[in-house]
């Protein structure tokens, strides 16, 4: 396919698990070609956010209360694509489909694993008169692998050198890194929280949404007990292929820790440290020549400067190479929309563990 083959255009959909908003990309793919057309970023209702959070951990009704946020979020993501598509000028019969990932409420990797994306995609179809492409993870589960990351294949579509050995850092609620030595994809995986703790820190003693360019964070000194004290759970230990979640790294987590760390400057210097020296320790082995960052951590100025320390190498955001850190990751699932269509795999085992290579997401008609 051609870069002016007509059809060519997808969105590509992300709610993360930061649940902040939907960001909205229209993209034209095709073979060797890749380039962004459009950008939105729409804030979740807060009422919307709320019952999303909630579902994140077990509770009662969940099945109810799951049925009805998913109508509610893909009503959200279709008013996203029409205005998506209003701002650019185009039609719905131009757009090839609709990559949504959906909004992830449980990832539970392993043996008989699954991983759950509010979301209904045949009310993204009706609504949009588009063709969705959806439910990426669980095929790559049923085939022993993680289901996650999934973005790694992408990076190294965009972001492969020869004779560069580069790290992409994907940083959002969750952080998750992939390895590229020169054109190959070495591996990839969930190196810990990313965003998740210092948002939600600053969300309960600031009541800001999260720390802008980690300024708060950088006003104090991480208190090393504690950073030992986190870094010493199993996950970090634990080799890959693996992956993780809210299911792991939340409020909970965090205040299970905390007795005799009350101090909440501290407490937020020393999350920005675990996110850096996490990070850093994922891709120690591997030895990076550079570090492109993309996800809402890229923003982080604190952050990136902790792991340039960490790490000795040029750390930067993907906006150096072209493509703006906010928007990678809708990016990516328009990218994966486009290798189902086209029948292409879209996983890689090298990263998730599964056993072979698979075409991955369901379509759904309009």
């Amino acid at each position: 396919m051609s870069s002016d083959t007509p059809g060519d255009y997808l969105i590509g959909l992300m709610t993360g698990t930061s649940v902040d908003g939907i960001d909205a990309v229209l993209t034209r793919i095709g073979d060797g070609h890749f380039s962004l057309q459009g950008t939105l970023n729409q804030p979740l209702p807060d009422a919307l956010q709320d019952a999303v959070l909630a579902l994140c951990q077990p509770g009662d009704n969940e099945i109810d209360r799951a049925g009805t946020v998913s109508r509610q979020l893909s009503l959200c993501y279709a008013k996203a694509c029409q205005t998506l598509l209003e701002q650019t000028g185009l039609k719905p019969e131009q757009i090839r489909a609709i990559g949504c990932h959906g909004q992830t409420v449980r990832h539970r990797p392993g043996e008989s694993g699954f991983s759950l994306q509010l979301g209904c995609p045949d009310t993204l179809a009706v609504e949009t008169g588009i063709s969705v492409v959806s439910n990426f993870r669980n095929k790559d589960m049923a085939l022993g692998g993680q289901g996650a990351p999934l973005v790694p294949p992408f990076h190294q579509q965009l972001f492969a050198r020869p004779g560069q050995r580069r790290a992409i850092a994907n940083i959002g609620g969750m952080a998750n890194v992939t390895l590229l030595d020169g054109n190959t994809l070495l591996g990839g995986f969930d190196s810990g929280p990313g965003n998740v703790l210092m948002d939600h820190w600053i969300q309960q003693h600031r009541q800001q949404p999260f720390d802008r360019n980690g300024d708060w964070a950088a006003g104090g000194e991480p208190d090393t007990t504690l950073l030992a004290q986190l870094l010493d759970d199993p996950y970090f230990r634990l080799p890959p292929p693996k992956s993780t979640g809210r299911e792991l790294f939340h409020g909970d987590w965090l205040a299970q820790h905390l007795p005799g760390h009350s101090e909440p400057q501290q407490v937020q210097a020393t999350l920005a440290e675990l996110t850096a020296c996490s990070i850093s320790d994922a891709l120690r082995d591997f030895s990076p020549q550079q570090l492109l960052v993309c996800g809402g951590g890229a923003h982080n100025h604190h952050l990136l400067a902790r792991l340039q320390h960490h790490l000795g190498i040029p750390v930067t955001s993907t906006e150096s190479e072209g493509l703006h850190p906010d928007w990678v990751e809708a990016a990516a699932f328009a990218w994966l929309a486009w290798a189902r269509l086209e029948r292409r795999n879209g996983n890689a085992p090298v990263v998730t563990g599964a056993s072979r290579e698979a075409i991955l997401g369901q379509v759904t008609l309009p």
